[in-house]
């Protein structure tokens, strides 16, 4: 890491590049200067105590001189050699503040249930536990503690632990932690048993037959869950599909939660499709001609029709997985199921691999019997 002598005039002269750089100070081991690519500069002090890193932010270049700066750092390391508090600078390093500006810069590009959501364990698990912290006194040791106290709820756990670490990993960015800091990194989710429910022939067969009981009275709704099961689609990518997204035999999403993508659809998805009326802009119009229906418009058929076939506990997410483990015990490999599917990331398939267990244990037994002998 590059050292100079840290002058005013030399901190003005630093240009800002693609990443986040340090200067260390030649004068005082442990003091330096970190130049942003948005080209804003703040002073830290970064030393090693009794084996831990140790970073603290002394404010910003622009508001700060090199000597005021320079002088808060001796004062700071001398303080971390006696084992004292360190005075923390206040609102821009406390955890709730980096929190909210990496909220308003994500607003833009999460979608809104996905900051809905976010926000709402943002509030609920996190901010309890790591309000009025510098963000940057922040540790895994602390992270784990606080990840383990949540072992009672673990989806709210599992689904937190990824909001802490974007805002972790967003304060490196704005060069309030140091880089590679993340403490949320190598920290386990929990394993959920049964998270993932895949129903067996005989429970489509029991499946089949409620629905085409109730087709008559409810076609639009039988209609709904029936292309869940054919297409492996999120609920939401149904129950808002658009006239114009059905072409060519295929849909044509504009708007998933991976983005655009592309459904390929068979037979039986596509005469589904071609026996309803086209009667607006949406496949499944609400009350009201220019929205869609309700995402709980689905809910009530859908709790009778499980019941009557003695499948009480499944959700309809569950069809999708469904879907995914048919085309697994097919021979269908992982990433044309991740692409069937709308996965942008292959790991996410892989946790439908063990509905092959079964499958495996068998071909293995086979394989065993022919080299054996």
């Amino acid at each position: 890491m590059p050292r100079t002598n840290l002058t005013d005039a030399r901190v003005i002269a630093l240009k800002p590049r693609r990443t986040a750089y340090d200067i260390r100070d030649a004068k005082l081991k442990g003091f330096g200067v970190r130049v942003l690519p948005s080209g804003r500069k703040r002073f830290f002090v970064h030393c090693q105590h009794r084996g831990e890193r140790v970073w603290k932010m002394l404010g910003d270049a622009g508001a700060v001189s090199v000597k005021e700066a320079r002088s808060r750092a001796a004062g700071t390391l001398a303080s971390i050699r006696r084992g004292e508090p360190v005075p923390t600078l206040p609102d821009e390093t406390l955890f709730e503040s980096v929190a909210e500006t990496v909220f308003e810069r994500y607003g833009r590009l999460w979608k809104p249930g996905t900051l809905y959501v976010n926000r709402k364990y943002l509030r609920s698990q996190i901010l309890p536990h790591f309000r009025e912290r510098p963000i940057d006194d922040i540790d895994p040791r602390e992270v784990r503690k606080w990840f383990a106290a949540l072992h009672a709820t673990p989806v709210a756990a599992d689904r937190s632990m990824p909001v802490l670490s974007v805002i972790m990993k967003e304060a490196e960015a704005m060069g309030l932690r140091p880089e590679g800091s993340n403490p949320c990194r190598g920290i386990r989710r929990y394993r959920r048993n049964g998270r993932e429910r895949f129903l067996s022939d005989e429970e489509l067969r029991r499946l089949s037959r409620r629905l085409s009981a109730w087709s008559g009275r409810h076609p639009r709704q039988v209609a709904v869950i029936r292309l869940l099961l054919l297409t492996g689609c999120r609920k939401s990518e149904i129950l808002t599909l658009r006239w114009s997204e059905y072409r060519d035999g295929h849909l044509f999403l504009r708007d998933s939660k991976t983005g655009p993508r592309t459904v390929w659809l068979s037979d039986p998805a596509r005469k589904i499709l071609d026996s309803l009326e086209r009667t607006g802009s949406w496949v499944f119009p609400g009350p009201r001609d220019d929205r869609p229906v309700s995402k709980h418009w689905l809910d009530g058929l859908w709790w009778r029709v499980r019941s009557e076939a003695d499948l009480d506990e499944v959700r309809l997410h569950d069809l999708r997985h469904t879907h995914a483990s048919i085309a697994l015990r097919q021979g269908e490999t992982v990433l044309a199921i991740g692409k069937l599917l709308g996965h942008a990331d292959p790991e996410t398939t892989l946790k439908y691999t063990h509905s092959t267990d079964d499958a495996a244990m068998e071909a293995a037994e086979t394989l065993g019997a022919i080299l054996g002998n």
